[in-house]
C-alpha cells in the first residue's frame, strides 16, 4: 500500500479484561473429556488463569490501546512503526523481537527482488483522473 501513498500501522494489543472468556462457547459434548485423564481441565485452567491475571493488572488498560491509536495518528507520514505492541502484562517483551525479526526478513526479501523501494512510502500520488 506505501506505493499508493497508504501508510499503514497495525495495532498489537495485548490481552485486556474484558467478557471474552465468558462469552466462549462451550463444547455441547464432554464425553471424551475422561479419556484425557489429569489434562481434561486444562482448557479451562488456562483461560481462568488468563483472565484473573488480566483482571487482576491495573496497568493493562484498554485506555492504552486509545493513546496508542492517537500516538499513531499524531506520527508524521513515512516515520511510523508498521507493528505497534500495547501491552503491559508482560506479553510484548517476547512479541517484540518476533517482530524485528519478521521486518528484518521482510525487508531483506525485498531488496533481494530489488522491490526495497516498497518499503518507503510514496508521498507524491498521482491522480488517476
Amino acid at each position: 500500500m506505501s506505493q499508493f501513498g497508504v501508510d499503514v500501522a497495525v495495532i498489537e494489543p495485548g490481552g485486556f479484561p474484558t467478557n471474552f472468556f465468558a462469552n466462549l462457547i462451550a463444547p455441547t459434548s464432554r464425553d471424551r473429556d475422561l479419556s484425557y485423564g489429569e489434562f481434561a481441565d486444562a482448557p479451562e485452567a488456562m483461560l481462568q488463569g488468563m483472565g484473573e491475571s488480566l483482571t487482576n493488572n491495573p496497568l493493562q488498560a484498554p485506555q492504552f490501546v486509545a493513546d496508542a491509536v492517537l500516538e499513531i495518528i499524531h506520527t508524521p507520514a513515512g516515520q511510523r512503526k508498521f507493528r505497534n505492541e500495547v501491552d503491559k502484562s508482560g506479553m510484548a517483551e517476547p512479541v517484540i523481537p518476533m517482530n524485528e525479526q519478521a521486518e528484518a526478513a521482510t525487508k531483506a526479501l525485498f531488496t533481494a527482488y530489488g522491490m526495497e523501494g516498497m518499503m518507503t512510502l510514496n508521498s507524491v500520488v498521482v491522480d488517476a483522473a
